[in-house]
């Protein structure tokens, strides 16, 4: 295949991949919608005149609209944010809760839940105390006097290791026919109780990451050739390396606190995305963004159209996420990079 093909393809995957699963995902339901119902829906309020159901209004703008927003969303922010921890810390097995960020989150959400917090309440502790885990990592490994990136991954498999301890602990206290199946059930993640007030809620720190993310993209590359030679060009590797993580960190955060942990997606599509765009991460971040969001779309469309019981999201993306991840093993480091 010529440069000229894959460029086209990569096109097509970036921008109408994301948009054909956008509008495909109304159609798919308990509740049977026919596409010229849901382009009627969608452009009623603009042409009042169109006569559209009651019935099929309410399923698209308040039951199926929040949740196609949110996977995309939080598929855009977890994939974004494992292709910029990949890169920082020059290591394909990097993942956005390398630092204790979902762990923070599910110990949050699982405290609030314990509380009998609304899922309001339950939303803010979870973004809470994932900023709280990774701030945590940050300052144990500053510390040490011999600080630097390897320091910060070990304390944050530490910091990880710790909250998740304590999810087992709020797991163990919790009432067994109340409390606990409700915290089981979030860790699993899934997205079938969002709302737009959720997501109103995390539109600032989403946008805030996303921004940071796609404005260093260029300082990523420069980080990966090593820190000295990021300083003999200009760069101040520890400041941008924190503006990095701070961005991930609320990308992370907020996306976990309204879907619950769902594993594989930072760890796989960016490796999927490296495979189509190349290792630039002036390409490779935004990539990521459009393949993450597409791919949670797809599987959540998976999630609640699969069975008659909706499958826990967090599930199907370990189950579809591991043969990919191993067939990229098998494809070798060397087409990774």
């Amino acid at each position: 295949m010529d440069n000229d093909s894959k460029e086209i393809i990569s096109i097509f995957l970036l921008i109408f991949l994301p948009i054909i699963l956008f509008f495909s995902s109304f159609l798919l339901g308990r509740y049977p919608i026919s596409p010229i119902d849901v382009i009627n829906t969608i452009l009623c309020p603009i042409f009042p005149q169109l006569e559209v159901s009651p019935t099929i209004t309410t399923i698209v703008f308040e039951i199926r609209l929040p949740r196609i927003i949110a996977a995309i969303v939080v598929g855009a922010a977890l994939a974004m944010a494992g292709a910029a921890f990949q890169s920082i810390f020059k290591n394909p097995l990097v993942s956005p809760d390398l630092l204790g960020v979902s762990n923070g989150a599910g110990f949050g959400a699982a405290l609030a839940i314990l509380m009998s917090g609304s899922g309001f309440v339950i939303q803010v502790f979870a973004f809470i105390f994932g900023i709280i885990s990774v701030s945590v990592t940050y300052l144990i490994s500053r510390a040490y006097k011999s600080g630097g990136i390897l320091i910060l991954v070990l304390s944050g498999v530490a910091i990880s290791a710790f909250f998740n301890a304590l999810i087992s602990g709020i797991k163990f206290i919790a009432d067994p026919d109340d409390k606990l199946p409700e915290i089981v059930y979030w860790l699993m993640g899934s997205l079938a109780s969002v709302t737009m007030d959720q997501l109103i809620m995390i539109a600032i720190p989403i946008i805030i990451g996303i921004i940071i993310l796609l404005a260093l993209r260029w300082h990523m590359n420069l980080l990966a050739m090593g820190d000295e030679e990021a300083q003999s060009l200009g760069l101040n590797p520890t400041r941008t390396r924190i503006l990095i993580i701070a961005g991930c960190t609320l990308l992370t955060s907020a996306a976990v606190s309204i879907s619950g942990i769902i594993g594989w997606i930072g760890l796989v599509i960016p490796h999927m995305a490296r495979m189509i765009v190349g290792p630039n991460n002036k390409i490779l971040i935004p990539a990521s963004l459009s393949f993450g969001a597409s791919f949670l779309l797809l599987i959540d469309n998976i999630s609640r159209a699969l069975i008659s019981i909706e499958i826990p999201i967090g599930i199907l993306t370990a189950i579809i996420g591991v043969p990919i991840f191993l067939y990229l093993l098998k494809r070798g480091y060397s087409e990774w990079a």
